[in-house]
């Protein structure tokens, strides 16, 4: 089976072109199993199929590397779009990707005078956060979670919870550097307040420009960044008062700028996302 590996500031995932393979969806969950792995694998944060669709240009199917389904990954459909614009599966530079049943649109910023499609950054339209503890999900007596107490490992931390198809839990600390990460995100992602498990972005605040951020993503562990997540902390951060509307978010792998007007209005992803290399291997 051909596949290409690709990163988006450093989240690093799997592509294979599903118009050219059939397989069902348990052995989708273990080839996700198998390549993800950094020792025995091909190595990756999990595993995307770039599917036909007849709702949207294209689908980005997503798997973790634990082998469960995401809905969906900011950084992993920037890598969607530059791979079908960059192998000329689309001559188009503004086009829609499916995800989970939710239709994202993408705007390309190409280099009009490469003789390699290269494309120098992607802007999508994440959607309208949604604020609802229920549809999250998170358990609450409140209507929404926002800088509400929950306490891990005996600490109290507040958080403020997001989801931009997927669960977000955004919490904020004095040195997001030194943060014991390794030690506490798998007690944050299956914090019993979480049904589905979550993913949580450790931010330190910069200015009200900038943000640091960790993540601890459900069903992978730490990643050098997060799409979603990186557009949660910027609603967080208008919800909290604390940053501007547009912010830049400084990952482990790179930066991303997002942009929220506040309610009613989508979240706007601007960044980069690169090939790496290609490759077959036996499944």
């Amino acid at each position: 089976m051909k596949f290409t590996k690709m990163q988006g500031c450093g989240n690093d995932y799997v592509y294979i072109n599903g118009a050219e393979v059939n397989f069902s969806p348990e052995k989708k969950t273990e080839i996700a199993k198998k390549l993800s792995d950094r020792h025995f694998g091909v190595g990756g944060d999990g595993v995307i199929f770039i599917n036909p669709s007849d709702q949207a240009d294209f689908e980005m199917e997503m798997y973790n590397a634990d082998g469960s389904r995401g809905e969906m990954c900011g950084n992993g459909i920037r890598c969607v779009a530059v791979y079908v614009y960059g192998k000329g599966l689309t001559d188009k530079k503004e086009f829609s990707i499916i995800s989970a049943g939710k239709i994202k649109k993408i705007w390309l910023d190409v280099d009009e005078n490469s003789q390699t499609r290269k494309v120098n950054s992607v802007r999508v339209d994440m959607g309208q956060p949604i604020l609802e503890a229920e549809n999250i999900p998170v358990l609450s007596e409140k209507e929404t979670v926002v800088n509400e107490p929950i306490e891990v490992e005996g600490n109290v931390y507040f958080h403020t919870c997001v989801s931009m198809g997927n669960p977000h839990s955004v919490v904020y600390v004095d040195d997001v550097d030194n943060f014991p990460l390794e030690r506490l995100g798998k007690h944050f992602e299956n914090h019993p307040s979480f049904p589905k498990r979550v993913n949580t972005e450790f931010i330190q605040i910069i200015d009200r420009q900038n943000v640091k951020m960790r993540v601890w993503e459900r069903g992978t562990g730490e990643t050098f960044a997060c799409g979603t997540g990186a557009c949660a902390t910027a609603v967080a951060g208008v919800l909290n008062g604390c940053t501007d509307k547009e912010i830049t978010v400084h990952l482990l792998g790179g930066k991303l700028k997002i942009k929220w007007e506040g309610n009613g209005h989508p979240v706007y992803m601007t960044g980069a996302a690169e090939f790496v290399f290609e490759g077959e291997i036996a499944v």
